[in-house]
């Protein structure tokens, strides 16, 4: 009898779809917006299909071995189709279906080879299939265990992140706030971008600002950021006082650690201090995008800096007298200050994401709606490809 001609087969790729959360906009779309029509499906939908598809492979597997081996001449063998199988269950099924997926497997490639004199080479390829099946269990434990260390490892990273930066009530002060902070990477949840607010005696003070660099040495410098703004927040008397003491703190900070690697040693920011009485907003802007003003008509007005500044921490370079400009904030308005993930999120053609042409004639309910409408508007703009981390804050006066 002619010995079997091994034929062999890659198990195929599977990639699990980046996670997008889905956001029902209630305000109508700006004319010449993107419609949802040419929106991406759904995550939960395309998770089902994911799902089913990677079920549904191993038995397809087995099955289109069978009828290969069945529908073919002596010499072609079905060993690969059933190797398959298993390996495809490994890392994405569970133990038990992984195990049965081998046994199954193996049991076919008996199946097909007793049909003929079982000779050395057939009983090579039920050697062959059998250990393959083996060592799915072995894999399978292995990304078991993997999972589970990452599960582990986003948890601690979650409640890092919530000592850190935790989210603002939702009013405070006598106005409304809303917070978001959205990862550029999947489950990623530490980053360099901040956000802090604080009830002072001079009035509600707020800062957004975005940490060069990126890892352990962000983290340590958004931790410095926000430690030192709430103390001078409640100390200092002017806006202008608070970005000083910020200054003086990342300076320190700076020096105190030994390596570039460990602290970047500057930040991008905006400050703001929104008085209880009156009808404005002042603003220290230290190279930081401008925050948007949201009249209740759908007006928006970016409020950029009146004069250019370095960021915080660079003091050695430059110094200056920081003064705070005066703005407009009426009742019935929202400022959305954000980070530079947002304005500069881009589109499949490279296209910059413009946050105020695309909020422009769109009235909103309240600062949860915003920021609700807000991501979900980037996440289709992008396709969920951000490649920056994105923090907003939006803060409105009753």
């Amino acid at each position: 009898m002619d010995g079997r001609r091994a034929v062999e087969q890659r198990a195929p790729d599977s990639a699990e779809p980046q996670s997008r959360s889905r956001s029902r906009s209630r305000s109508r779309p700006r004319p010449g917006s993107r419609s949802q029509a040419s929106a991406p499906p759904p995550e939960g939908r395309r998770d089902a299909y994911t799902r089913v598809s990677v079920r549904a492979l191993p038995p397809l597997l087995i099955v289109a071995g069978v009828l290969y081996d069945l529908l073919t001449p002596q010499y072609f063998t079905a060993a690969p189709f059933l190797s398959a199988a298993p390996l495809v269950a490994a890392p994405f099924l569970s133990l038990g279906v992984t195990v049965w997926t081998g046994v199954a497997a193996t049991a076919a490639m008996v199946l097909v080879t007793v049909r003929f004199a079982v000779d050395a080479s057939g009983i090579t390829e039920i050697a062959t299939v059998a250990t393959v099946a083996c060592l799915a269990v072995v894999i399978n434990r292995l990304v078991s265990s993997n999972n589970a260390r990452l599960a582990s490892a986003h948890a601690i990273a979650e409640a890092a992140q919530r000592a850190v930066l935790p989210e603002p009530a939702a009013r405070i002060g006598g106005l409304d706030l809303a917070a978001r902070y959205v990862a550029a990477q999947t489950d990623a949840l530490i980053g360099g971008d901040l956000y802090a607010v604080q009830d002072t005696p001079h009035g509600v003070r707020l800062i957004v600002g975005d940490v060069r660099g990126k890892g352990m040495g962000a983290v340590a410098g958004v931790a410095v950021a926000i430690g030192a703004f709430r103390e001078a927040a409640e100390q200092e008397a002017t806006l202008e006082g608070v970005a000083q003491r910020l200054e003086r703190a990342l300076m320190r900070e700076g020096v105190r650690r030994s390596t570039v690697e460990v602290f970047e040693g500057f930040i991008t920011a905006v400050l703001a201090e929104i008085p209880r009485d009156g009808h404005g907003v002042r603003l220290v802007n230290r190279g930081h995008p401008g925050p948007l003003l949201l009249h209740g008509d759908g007006s928006v007005r970016t409020l950029a800096a009146a004069e250019p500044a370095l960021p915080l921490g660079m003091g050695d370079l430059a110094a200056w007298p920081d003064r705070a400009q005066e703005e407009e904030f009426p009742r019935g308005a929202m400022l959305l200050f954000h980070t530079d993930g947002l304005s500069e999120a881009r589109d499949e053609q490279g296209v910059f994401f413009d946050p105020a042409r695309q909020l422009s004639g769109r009235v909103f309910t309240g600062p949860q709606d915003l920021l609700t409408d807000l991501v979900a508007e980037v996440e289709r703009y992008t396709g969920g490809g951000a490649a920056d981390d994105m923090a907003l804050l939006a803060v409105r006066r009753p």
